[in-house]
């Protein structure tokens, strides 16, 4: 019997990962993602020995790609060290409370301790109550802050 797992994005899992972001994007209210995403996807996953990005996925019994979680290292100014971003974890509507989340949160977490960090940070929207109770029932805390973005030009 197949259970469903967290596991490395495999090659073959970006043009559903990519679908996946549309969704995610849609569901925070933001902009969709550009339409060649999947290839970008790749080259930040697989393009380098040294990868930028980690993706994870959460994959039903079926084999079915039903959720994601990125993350990359970054650097904390004020403790001097760094820590494991996660950009994104999103789970088709379907897939919701059903343990997918805790599965790729517990992936997240191994990815930080494989790389050496001691600890993730990342964010939700304000509005996303059932993101806010998911990670406050994982033992999160949470800082008040407003993510602002900028273009370079």
């Amino acid at each position: 019997m197949t259970v469903p797992l967290a596991r490395r994005a495999h090659h073959e899992d970006l043009p559903r990962v990519a679908e996946l972001a549309a969704e995610h994007a849609a569901y925070e209210k933001a902009a969709p993602p550009p339409a060649d995403l999947a290839a970008r996807l790749h080259r930040l996953l697989f393009g380098t020995e040294a990868p930028r990005l980690r993706c994870l996925v959460a994959e039903l019994a079926d084999g079915t790609v039903a959720g994601y979680a990125t993350c990359a290292p970054e650097l904390s100014t004020w403790d001097a060290a760094e820590y494991l971003h996660m950009d994104c974890l999103y789970l088709t509507e379907a897939a919701r409370g059903h343990g997918l989340g805790a599965l790729l949160m517990a992936a997240v977490r191994a990815e930080a301790r494989a790389l050496g960090l001691r600890q993730i940070q990342w964010q939700t929207p304000t509005w996303n109550d059932g993101a806010i109770r998911f990670y406050d029932r994982l033992g999160a805390t949470s800082r008040e802050k407003r993510r602002y973005s900028l273009p370079a030009e």
